[in-house]
């Protein structure tokens, strides 16, 4: 199953770091990104891999972890818990693979409201020194 194959490549991704490269190597080339907070879908492996290597950042504190997951042909959830500046951040990540177990799509959801906010505000603040280096 190619969710298997690309869950075992996102787990070791997560493990080391969230690394740019190594997440790049994982994406398909037109992978896309659907943020809890930005409504327009990012397109292309450039910009999911800056999203996804931010959200590693922000999120993969030593409180991060994967409580359930759910994997089903090309598909995969996982359901996740964090915790940011005391705020409980409870989310899922929706991960559709291709035959080769690369990632085409990457939903991201978060709940409750108050955690919506600081993810926000965490990622921008990631991805704006993510692009001024």
């Amino acid at each position: 199953m190619s969710a298997e194959l690309g869950l075992r490549r996102w787990h070791a991704a997560i493990a080391n770091g969230s690394q740019p490269a190594e997440l790049a190597e994982m994406l398909d080339e037109n992978a896309v990104f659907h943020s809890p907070v930005v409504h327009t879908p990012q397109r292309g492996r450039e910009i999911v891999t800056a999203y996804l290597a931010a959200a590693g950042k922000t999120l993969g504190n030593d409180s991060f972890r994967y409580v359930r997951e759910l994997v089903d042909g090309d598909s995969a959830l996982l359901e996740f818990e964090t915790e940011l500046d005391g705020i409980h951040v409870n989310g899922i990540d929706l991960i559709r693979f291709d035959s080769a177990g690369r990632i085409v799509d990457f939903k991201v959801m978060v709940r409750p409201l108050k955690a919506v906010n600081k993810v926000w505000e965490a990622m921008a603040k990631q991805l704006q020194e993510s692009a001024a280096r």
